[in-house]
């Protein structure tokens, strides 16, 4: 028996990461000793949210003390050098780590992490991945792994979305390299990683089917469906929008519903109204029933200008629904032929796929759909984290 850790920012909180990390880590309770440690506040604790209740999970609540003022200006100082400089070298990177992560941090998840006495630690996101590397000599005797849930170019791109960027690449890399091993969830991704360091070869594990199926769709409701988050342009569901305008306007009968929330969701309702759609598009809550969507929508759309590893295509997939993706290197990984694709970002080209598959074969495409998402299934993917594990 292992004794397995993940250290996470949340868990007992709504979203496609802490979904994965609850299901990954239940299906390895069932034979291991496993524990995260979590940010989350103590009050937030609910194992019933992912039916984590249903295994036994220890928990253990982390948070990082204060650093005094000024040693947090000098560390600021050094880190907007290194930014500005740019230095290439592994020395530079590893001053930089310890410049971007305090002493006073690092010491206090250390000391949180040698009381499990873990065999395997794995850090969720790369933040925290890169946290980990910075403790891995004074846990030697631990095998730790970073698990990435954003796409190489999402996080390291020209144009990246979250703060690490293009600027942070080759340091992120480095630290990376100190792991035992670092997941990444599509060939794509691991061949950018290859192609920055031609030593560093990630593993690529796919994220599972992480929800029970509803009633298969029956393809007669004349409706499109997206399901995501509302953060800025990520799920590109303002150009989702603008493409249904453009296709609604020759197809009376059709309409679109969107699941989420955020702070774009009023962006969304303008534009809505903008286009005189109020009864063509309906935006819905989250819910924890979110199959009966699935099972009452015709074709689902994924509009995302990036992606890590979209979950929802797996279980629109095992809903038997005919899928409209962007055209982003892990959905034509995951989907291949079957995937109906459009140039990201381009609205005229979504609107014209969306005119198209009003016209498929839909009955052929969901059988296609459901054999397809069944490579996605829990226990194909959890031997595969047992192997990477032992």
């Amino acid at each position: 028996m292992k004794k397995i850790c993940f250290v996470v920012d949340s868990i007992f909180s709504i979203g496609g990461v802490q979904r994965v990390t609850a299901v990954i880590a239940k299906e390895l309770a069932k034979n291991d000793d496993v524990s995260i440690v979590t940010f989350d506040k103590p009050e937030q604790k609910d194992t019933t949210l992912y039916h984590l209740n249903k295994v036994n999970i220890n928990y253990r609540f982390f948070a990082y003390p204060q650093v005094g003022k000024i040693k947090t200006l000098i560390c600021k100082a050094f880190s907007g050098l290194y930014l500005k400089l740019q230095p290439t070298n592994q020395w530079w990177s590893d001053l930089y780590a310890h410049s971007s992560y305090p002493s006073e941090l690092r010491h206090a998840l250390l000391s949180e992490l040698r009381q499990g006495d873990y065999d395997v630690i794995i850090g969720v996101h790369a933040p925290l991945a890169a946290r980990l590397s910075t403790l891995k000599n004074d846990l030697p005797n631990t095998k730790l792994i970073g698990w990435l849930h954003n796409s190489f170019e999402a996080l390291f791109g020209e144009d990246s979305h979250y703060y690490i960027g293009s600027k942070r690449r080759r340091h992120y890399i480095y630290q990376f390299r100190k792991l035992d091993d670092l997941v990444v969830l599509c060939k794509d991704d691991a061949n950018r990683f290859n192609k920055c360091d031609k030593h560093f070869i990630p593993t690529v594990i796919y994220n599972p089917l992480t929800l029970k199926q509803g009633e298969a769709a029956t393809g007669d409701s004349k409706k499109f469906l997206t399901i995501g988050r509302f953060t800025p342009l990520h799920k590109g569901i303002d150009i989702l929008i603008k493409a249904f305008n453009l296709f609604a306007k020759k197809n009376n009968e059709w309409h679109l519903d969107i699941v989420g929330e955020g702070g774009e969701e009023s962006t969304f309702k303008d534009l809505i109204i903008k286009y005189q759609l109020e009864d063509r598009i309906t935006i819905h809550p989250f819910t924890n029933q979110i199959q009966e969507y699935y099972s009452h929508t015709q074709i689902y759309v994924l509009s995302s200008r990036w992606e890590g590893m979209p979950l929802v295509l797996v279980e629109a997939m095992a809903h038997g629904l005919p899928i409209i993706s962007s055209d982003l290197p892990v959905s034509k990984e995951i989907m291949g032929d079957f995937g109906m694709y459009f140039k990201n970002g381009d609205i005229e080209d979504l609107a014209q796929r969306m005119e198209e598959a009003t016209h498929i074969d839909w009955q052929k495409k969901s059988k296609e759909a459901i054999a397809v998402a069944q490579q996605f299934d829990i226990k194909n993917i959890i031997t595969q984290w047992k192997q990477l594990i032992e």
